[in-house]
Formats: C-alpha cells, structure tokens, sequence
C-alpha cells in the first residue's frame, strides 16, 4: 500500500498527500523514497504543489518503529539513511514551482520541517508545531537549514534546544507558517493561495520564487 498519494489537475497543480493516517503520517523508508521519487517526476509545466496529508495530523516526523530499527543499522546504512531524508528535503525545497504546504494538526520533529521547506504554508487553527528531537536524543539536523532560513537562527534555537510544542498563533507570528485559518476553512484557504498563484505568469512565478532566494 502507498504511503504518498500523488494526484494532478487540468490546470497543471500537482498535489502530493502523505497517507498513513494510522501513523499520524510519521515518515519510514518506504513514505521518504516514495515522496521522493513522486516530486523528481513532478512535469515541469506544473505550475503550483501542494502538500497535504491524510487525517487528523499533518505529520508526526520520524515513525518511532523506523527509528528503533535504524539505531540497530550499521554505519553505512545510516549514512544511507540520512542522505535519502536529506534528498527528499532537497528535491521539495528546489523544486521550480511554488509549493503549498496544507496543515492540520501536529507537525513534529520533520514533519515541522516540510512545513519549513515550503514556500506558502497555510495552516488551520487547530495545528500545533514542535522539533522535538532533542528529546530522543537526536538533532534536527536534516530539517536545520530549512528551519532556520524560515524563521531565523534565533527562534530556531530556542525551538531546537527546548523541544517545546508552540500553538499555530505562535507559528504564525514567527514566520513559520503564512496564513491561519479556521479547519473548516483550511481547503478553501490552500485553494485561494493556489488559484492567486495561477493568476501570475508561469515563467514570472518562478522567477519570482528564485529571486526572493537569491537575495535573502
């Protein structure tokens, strides 16, 4: 069974959901290399993503079933490891297009860094944020960069190093995330972002993208 769902429209949006619900759409192997593997065959003339997810909570981050079984790898494997959750980071955050992030619930540890790694992310408010690695005895090094592009090195910090869960006020106020809406509002708040994406021109979008990265 899937652990990512892939969809497309007519009007060249893609749609990328995480789908282990049962999960809490914690990544594992299988859940990294698929979503992976979906957005490097994203058709360039796509001209929005958006990245939603199945449930109650966006993203749990690393499945904790994943994590037991990567403390037994070797060196080897879990260098292996890190570079395919680092690829996967990657390939979203480089992505030509804009990506949308759809958030409900719980983002945790990287679950927190794909809403990082996107460009618009709107959230209901209801969604609560958290990197809570420390707590496991880890850092949150994949998503480090992302995270404190977004929000700076100062606030990024404090999140790191606490482990404490913040409200989507918080995240809003801080940058994390762009626009809070009620959960009801929440598909048709993700559609207005995307159809104002649509109204700019295909090449103009993008450029725009890459230059507000080029000069920050």
């Amino acid at each position: 069974m899937s652990s990512v769902r892939f969809d497309t429209t007519p009007t060249h949006v893609a749609r990328l959901t995480l789908a282990r619900p049962e999960r809490k759409n914690a990544f594992d192997g299988a859940l990294v290399a698929e979503l992976t593997a979906f957005v490097e065959r994203i058709d360039p003339a796509t001209r929005a993503v958006v990245l939603a997810s199945e449930g109650d909570a966006f993203c749990a981050g690393a499945d904790i079933g994943w994590l037991r079984g990567v403390a037994d790898f070797t060196l080897a494997e879990n260098i292996a490891d890190s570079r395919a959750l680092g690829a996967m980071f990657r390939a979203l955050y480089e992505l030509d297009m804009p990506l949308v992030a759809r958030v409900q619930g719980a983002a945790i540890g990287g679950g927190a860094g794909l809403v990082a790694v996107a460009d618009i992310a709107v959230a209901s408010t209801d969604a609560s944020f958290a990197f809570t690695e420390t707590r496991l005895g880890i850092v949150p090094a994949v998503v480090s960069p992302y995270v404190v592009r977004r929000i700076g090195v100062a606030r990024a910090t404090a999140l790191f190093v606490t482990g404490s869960r913040i409200d989507a006020k918080r995240a809003h106020e801080i940058g994390l995330v762009e626009r809070l809406v009620e959960p009801a509002d929440l598909d048709a708040a993700v559609e207005r972002v995307v159809a104002a994406i649509l109204e700019g021109g295909p090449e103009a979008v993008r450029s725009a993208k890459r230059l507000a990265r080029e000069v920050a």
